[in-house]
């Protein structure tokens, strides 16, 4: 680990008083590494088999994540096999309503071959002005959240559902997903994570298209093509309830040990 990354980490742990309160303060190393020394592969592997939920949808599976529209002639963006290719491809959308509001299109930002995908609602003003995905408050809280569960933004990818900012910072329409969603799905074609959390209740409907509540989703863990998805809540939604880090915690410790039981059984890539 980088002396950048390793500042960072105990930076994060400094400040993780105020994101969570002191009374759940961990040694996530320590924590991390006598789970893992207790838990054999044979026990790892059913432990993610029998917690995942697999989650229909009409997109279809490949060995390489997602099937997207074999069937259906294809749009020039489809045929995209990097990020960059399709960031170009699809920033001038004019799709759903959104496009006319925008003041610049938020694509998405991190490692274009990340393990970890981060997927939250949409674009707040910050993002719109400076087009890049949770650099408000929000984004401030979220970065602290994966430093102390030792992820870096770097070495994540972040993304949301929709990228253009819905008006009045609302929720996206129903109509503005479908439209999107699409994009979304070809970037994890493309990224293909091993582990994907979503942000926000917002987030999981339109990730996972089940309409449940987010206490119902929270704690398990759903499949998308070759992808482990877990469901928390949105950092936004922290600011205005504080009451709600303590689940929060409880569930990115859960999330961090899910992907270091992937990594172990099936290496890192």
């Amino acid at each position: 680990m980088g002396n950048i990354i390793l500042s960072q980490l105990e930076q994060s742990l400094i400040d993780q008083k105020n994101i969570f309160g002191d009374e759940l303060y961990e040694n996530m190393i320590i924590q991390r590494k006598t789970e893992i020394q207790s838990i054999s592969k044979k026990e790892e592997k059913n432990l993610i088999k029998d917690n995942t939920l697999k989650v229909p949808n009409s997109f279809g599976e490949k060995k390489s994540g997602l099937n997207i529209g074999n069937d259906i002639p294809k749009e020039e963006w489809q045929l995209s096999d990097t990020l960059e290719i399709l960031n170009d491809k699809i920033c001038n959308c004019q799709k759903c309503q959104l496009g006319k509001y925008r003041n610049k299109f938020v694509f998405g930002s991190g490692n274009p071959e990340a393990d970890v995908l981060v997927i939250g609602e949409g674009p707040g003003a910050d993002e719109d002005a400076q087009g890049l995905p949770f650099v408000g408050r929000a984004g401030k809280l979220l970065t602290d959240i994966l430093l102390a569960i030792q992820f870096t933004r770097e070495e994540v990818y972040i993304a949301n559902v929709v990228k253009c900012r819905p008006p009045g910072n609302r929720a996206p329409l129903n109509v503005e997903m479908a439209e999107c969603m699409p994009y979304l799905l070809k970037q994890i074609d493309l990224i293909k994570p091993k582990v994907i959390l979503c942000l926000g209740l917002t987030s999981a409907h339109g990730l996972l298209n089940k309409k449940d509540s987010l206490t119902n989703m929270r704690g398990k863990i759903f499949e998308l093509g070759s992808a482990k998805v877990m469901v928390t809540y949105h950092p936004a939604a922290l600011l205005r309830n504080p009451n709600w880090k303590r689940g929060c915690w409880e569930d990115v410790q859960q999330f961090r040990k899910l992907y270091d039981e992937i990594i172990k059984v099936n290496g890192k890539v």
